[in-house]
């Protein structure tokens, strides 16, 4: 039961908040730590199904239609992570942020990386900062062609369920 859709707090370019548009995938009493496990318990029944498969992802076509996102960039973070990166989200503010992007890529079973003990702190201090980075990257070498293959290595890795190496 519940809303099909779910609106989670994103920074945009220019450092804009916005509602980006997701299926919803946890039960609607759910509580705890913002960044979910690969087996999350609280997940609805098929909200497991929908972060495996990436399905979650296709209303934020709505966020693109509307303008706050593009297909290919860097990933729109939460307001609390984007504090702890000031220098690099200066950077990577710069451009609209992406459904995919190198750092979606690199990071397709974070979930399953993350330190079940301490997710958030675990990803402040680890994986955040390397995604800032890969982020930064995409904003200083952005192109038609580098965008072209980033849709076509995202398709790869959702439809034929393969790894991807980002160098």
């Amino acid at each position: 039961p519940g809303e099909v859709f779910y609106r989670c707090r994103r920074v945009g370019r220019n450092g804009r908040e916005f509602g980006m548009l997701k299926f919803r995938k946890m039960r609607n009493d759910a509580a705890g730590v913002m960044l979910t496990a690969a087996a999350d318990a609280r997940f609805t029944r098929i909200g497991g199904f929908l972060a495996s498969s990436k399905l979650d992802e296709v209303p934020q076509l709505w966020n693109v239609l509307r303008g706050t996102m593009s297909l290919v960039g860097p990933r729109p973070e939460d307001p609390g992570f984007v504090r702890e990166q000031p220098m690099a989200y200066r950077t990577i503010l710069s451009v609209r942020p992406g459904i995919t992007g190198l750092t979606q890529l690199a990071f397709a079973r974070e979930s399953e990386i993350l330190d079940a003990d301490d997710r958030v702190g675990h990803y402040v201090t680890k994986l955040l900062p390397q995604k800032a980075k890969l982020d930064c990257l995409y904003v200083a070498r952005r192109s038609t062609w580098m965008d072209l293959r980033i849709l076509l290595w995202t398709a790869v890795a959702v439809l034929l369920r393969r790894e991807v190496a980002v160098h």
